[in-house]
């Protein structure tokens, strides 16, 4: 199909729920897509920080296609071998002791709720089940997730929203104790906001956090769905803060461009949620877990990371080099470059026309690249946006 035949279609049969720019995608390698007509695109974006080993990588295919050829799903009401290998690895890199396996960064999140007010409710009783959140948070799109997310813009429409949550400003260590009450059972930060425009969080702020939960047996749970897997040039964006948070959602990248979501926790935490108190049909999916398995074994080599933390800098200083940038936020890979004038979305839609794909935060261009995106590859995004932000202010 051409691009005309792919859009009639999706306007006549798929409920119209993204802004989508006029491209069809079909194809890829590495950090090169390619549309239905054939044209290249370099990308900055990676699916929203899914596809963090780039566009059909070898290796994940080839454990992907063996996994999907033996054995596609089985009921969590069966032990799987690929299940439990990922629970393992994914436990032995992150330095916690359980996890639970679902199928989204929203599922992730929601099962880290779940888990902090049933440990609540087991050491405390009823009446303690509040979880402060931050002011410009994004969590994600159920009901319960977006009622956890701190923007008003996203508390329309699906009222009445779940209960239980309080917002407290961003590096404010002070509104957030004071945010706190008898009722809250635990606070959920993203170390940097990625929807809310690619914003980290202090250190001071972060430590001082982390310590204030610990006096009051509130479990800190991190937001790692977009910070995680890689992203920041560690494993786990908290391990940049030097805190061990009781709670870590993460998802988009662990998959390589498959469906999952995974909730971390301690071992003071991994006996709470017992068999029936929480559960999905397709978490743990034994395709999935062997996807997720090959973007693991990747990160797992000593010099990955480290070579994503360099190719960051890399990128920072292109952007900062970039007439048109004004100033670059963010660790790693997950970069927001901030714009000196023009609107980012009218700028992003200008990108991809010029063979760019490229994500907005808020007011800025947001950039989650594949971790294993080349500098030959950075150097060609680079120079397309360069291109567009001439254009665009000339």
């Amino acid at each position: 199909m051409n691009f005309g035949q792919v859009k009639q279609k999706e306007d006549r049969y798929l409920m119209s729920t993204y802004n989508r720019f006029p491209v069809a995608l079909a194809g890829g390698s590495g950090a090169t897509a390619v549309d239905t007509e054939g044209k290249q695109y370099i990308d900055f974006g990676s699916g929203i920080g899914v596809n963090s080993l780039g566009y059909c990588d070898p290796e994940w295919v080839r454990a992907v296609s063996a996994q999907a050829a033996s054995l596609q799903h089985t009921s969590n009401l069966y032990y799987n071998p690929v299940t439990a290998s990922l629970g393992e690895k994914l436990c032995k890199m992150s330095g916690f002791d359980r996890v639970f396996l679902g199928n989204s960064g929203a599922e992730a999140n929601e099962g880290a709720i779940k888990l902090a007010r049933k440990y609540s409710f087991d050491h405390y009783g009823e009446g303690r089940g509040e979880i402060v959140t931050l002011v410009n948070s994004f969590h994600g799109r159920t009901v319960t997730t977006l009622a956890a997310t701190g923007q008003e813009k996203f508390h329309q429409y699906f009222a009445p929203f779940t209960g239980g949550f309080a917002y407290a400003k961003a590096n404010d260590l002070q509104n957030v104790k004071d945010t706190v009450s008898e009722k809250t059972c635990a606070v959920m930060l993203e170390l940097i906001q990625g929807e809310g425009g690619v914003l980290p969080m202090e250190k001071e702020f972060v430590s001082g956090l982390a310590q204030f939960c610990k006096e009051k047996d509130l479990l800190l749970i991190v937001d790692e769905v977009q910070t995680g897997i890689g992203h920041t040039g560690k494993l786990f964006c908290f391990e940049h803060y030097g805190i061990r948070p009781d709670v870590v959602s993460c998802a988009k990248g662990l998959g390589g461009g498959l469906p999952i979501g995974a909730v971390l926790c301690t071992e003071k935490l991994g006996s709470v949620l017992g068999a029936g108190a929480h559960g999905t049909t397709f978490g743990g999916n034994p395709v999935v877990c062997a996807g997720a398995l090959a973007v693991l074994s990747r990160l797992e080599q000593p010099a990955f990371l480290a070579e994503v933390r360099e190719k960051g800098e890399y990128l920072k200083k292109g952007l900062l080099s970039t007439p048109g940038i004004s100033g670059v936020r963010g660790i790693g890979m997950m970069l927001g470059a901030a714009l000196k004038s023009g609107d980012a979305g009218k700028i992003a839609a200008a990108c991809v026309k010029n063979g760019l794909l490229i994500l907005t935060a808020k007011d800025v261009l947001r950039l989650l690249p594949p971790l294993t995106i080349t500098r030959e590859e950075i150097d060609r995004g680079l120079a397309v946006l360069r291109q567009t932000l001439q254009e665009e202010n000339a």
